[in-house]
């Protein structure tokens, strides 16, 4: 054991200055943490951040949420949960549900996919399970329509999982901001993705061969997965051999996190969006400086009542009509919903804590 123990401490590699997972440790969930009733076709982040989720029409429902469940001495104390509230045990062959974890083409670039050096990628995480049941994980080259797919079998224990994946020799992601390699897991699928041979070598991207053999969280309003300590690690490892999860401090993790999605203003009060100048009698332009550079300009929206204020009128329900983007600063053209001081000063914020605009530049 001690032995075991000193070398799973030792430095194997040279360990990246960031890991390749932002929030593995599910500390940071900007949207909120309970979120009920997914399912039929809902798509995209819920809770805790950067871990998207895909279920495509279907009887099944679940309620995602982040929680404060963790295994004991782990350094870890919250996890992704989803729960099943209702079950579909009659499966259509288009149905689908799994969670995503996609980084950016230049981020995976030192595995040298792509070339006969291609490296080897494994995967880590711990896991809570309802039963013992056999879900899949595995990748996808995004930019060269590639997967690789493994399964593995879950307990009713917090169990460390480790799963090495074989480079892809045969193309590498693209060097850009866009989306370059997917972690994908699949934990329930109908025929479609089911009906052929589960893909255990890089092969081109084929439905069939995801999820064969593998079980279906929507089998019982019983199901449950709890899942944290998310790394991905260059190299071939076991258990034995994994490095430690690089753990960041929270200010560290949140601006990672920020770099694809920020919310701003519902922290309660009248919390300040931004000021600029009224440009005509109905609108103003607004701007808006982003806590850390965004992967690209985002997009923005307004959640419930937002204020535009000239210096004399305070305009409710303002909405955005249109954006001048960048990934430092946004500038919003903002309409109120009465007129406003041509050439005035104007401040934007919220009114209470149910308030916010949010900024996305999610992959």
């Amino acid at each position: 054991m001690a032995i075991t123990r000193a070398f799973k401490n030792a430095v194997h590699q040279e360990r990246r200055k960031t890991p390749i997972v932002v929030n593995g440790d599910m500390a940071v969930a900007q949207r909120g943490t309970t979120v009920t009733g997914l399912g039929d076709g809902d798509e995209g982040y819920t809770t805790v951040d950067r871990m998207r989720q895909t279920v495509t029409a279907g009887a099944g429902r679940y309620t995602c949420k982040q929680t404060a469940d963790a295994p004991t001495d782990s350094g870890f104390d919250k996890c992704i949960e989803f729960d099943c509230t209702t079950a579909d045990t009659s499966i259509a062959a288009d149905e689908y549900f799994g969670m995503d974890y996609r980084a950016e083409g230049h981020d995976v670039q030192h595995l040298k996919w792509g070339t006969a050096n291609a490296e080897y990628l494994t995967v880590g995480f711990w896991m809570k399970c309802d039963a013992a049941i056999d879900y899949s994980v595995g990748f996808i080259n995004s930019d060269n329509s590639r997967h690789i797919r493994s399964l593995f079998t879950t307990s009713t224990s917090w169990t460390y999982h480790c799963i090495p994946f074989i480079g892809d020799t045969d193309s590498g992601p693209n060097d850009d901001f866009g989306e370059g390699l997917r972690l994908r897991f699949i934990f329930h699928a109908g025929s479609d993705s089911t009906s052929g041979t589960l893909a255990t070598s890089w092969e081109s991207t084929t439905a069939a061969n995801q999820h064969v053999g593998g079980g279906s969280f929507f089998a019982s309003t019983d199901r449950s997965i709890k899942m944290t300590g998310l790394q991905l690690e260059r190299g071939y490892f076991t258990a034995e051999t994994m490095p430690p999860f690089q753990h960041e401090s929270m200010s560290e993790n949140l601006k990672r996190c920020q770099r694809y999605f920020f919310r701003q203003g519902d922290e309660g009060g009248y919390a300040a969006l931004g000021s600029g100048v009224c440009e005509n009698t109905s609108q103003a332009y607004v701007m808006i400086n982003l806590p850390t550079t965004m992967r690209t300009s985002p997009s923005a929206s307004f959640t419930n009542n937002v204020t535009l204020f000239d210096g004399d009128t305070f305009n409710t329900s303002s909405s955005i009509n249109s954006t001048q983007k960048g990934t430092n600063c946004v500038r919003l053209t903002v309409t109120g919903n009465s007129g406003v001081a041509n050439g005035n000063g104007a401040t934007l914020h919220v009114e209470n804590s149910t308030s916010f605009c949010d900024f996305n530049s999610e992959l």
